[in-house]
């Protein structure tokens, strides 16, 4: 019982701190989090995993993204449709997810994170340049509470079909979306790094609701209910924390995070294979 009590206060530990990274960086956490439930729980199926990751990043979100409006770095107008792309690929990551064999999943969640990182290490300020190819459509002016001005043009409906790919890979790898949505509109649609994480947050709360709704109607969390809650509580509180780090910390230095991150964990994974078990 005591060993209970000491692996689920671990877990709350851990919730905190991936919390507080994935808030600061606008990408959930769950591309940290699923690596460590690999390895917490090395039988666990993959959707079991996405399950219970799915449902901290919503945690998360939900928790970082009242933080964010509260410090007005949510593009609202932007983030509704963005949101309502996600839904349908998200539905159906959640489902494809039962029918890959672990092996698989991680030798795909490893390339994806590893293909990242390299290229945000590389550009950590500004990508591709969208406007040479598709017309912004959308433009923008933000002031957030602190006085920061932010103003910026993207191609709306380019941003909206790239949600709906987002949202399919993002809950069929059950790392919430951030991790592939945030690089997505800082350097493809040219979102400035602080909005393009607090607005992530808010699609991501919708996208990875919406996962986690279809994982408990298909009964996966019956098995892992208890600690997918003690994650969650943990994610909330580290949340609210990375959101006030985010504040102080300036936007190349967010993306080179993110990308240190990302090469870790993708190196992790890719390397499974060889790893003694």
């Amino acid at each position: 019982m005591a060993h209970d009590w000491l692996f689920y206060l671990l877990l709350s530990l851990i919730g905190v701190g991936v919390g507080a990274y994935g808030t600061l960086i606008g990408a959930g956490g769950g591309f940290l989090l699923v690596p460590i439930l690999l390895f917490l729980y090395p039988r666990e199926t993959p959707a079991q995993l996405t399950a219970v990751s799915l449902a901290a990043v919503f945690a998360n979100a939900a928790s970082g993204s009242v933080a964010y409006l509260r410090a007005r770095r949510v593009d609202i107008r932007t983030a509704v449709p963005f949101a309502l792309a996600t839904i349908p690929g998200a539905v159906l990551g959640a489902v494809a997810v039962r029918g890959v064999p672990r092996g698989t999943f991680e030798l795909i969640f490893g390339a994806v994170l590893g293909a990242l990182a390299l290229y945000l290490l590389w550009r950590p300020q500004r990508g591709l340049d969208a406007s040479s190819v598709f017309r912004p459509t959308t433009h923008r002016r933000l002031v957030d509470a602190e006085g920061n001005v932010y103003e910026y043009a993207f191609n709306l409906p380019l941003g909206i079909a790239l949600s709906a790919v987002v949202g399919f890979a993002s809950s069929f790898l059950g790392i919430g979306g951030g991790i592939i949505h945030v690089p997505v509109m800082t350097q493809l649609l040219g979102f400035p790094v602080h909005v393009a994480t607090g607005t992530s947050h808010a699609v991501l709360a919708v996208m990875a609701g919406t996962a986690t709704a279809v994982h408990a109607i298909s009964g996966v969390f019956n098995p892992v209910i208890r600690r997918t809650l003690v994650l969650a509580a943990g994610v909330v509180v580290g949340a609210q924390i990375g959101a006030r780090l985010s504040a102080q910390t300036g936007g190349s230095r967010i993306v080179r995070l993110l990308g240190v991150g990302l090469l870790l964990v993708g190196a992790r994974l890719l390397a499974s294979p060889w790893l003694p078990t």
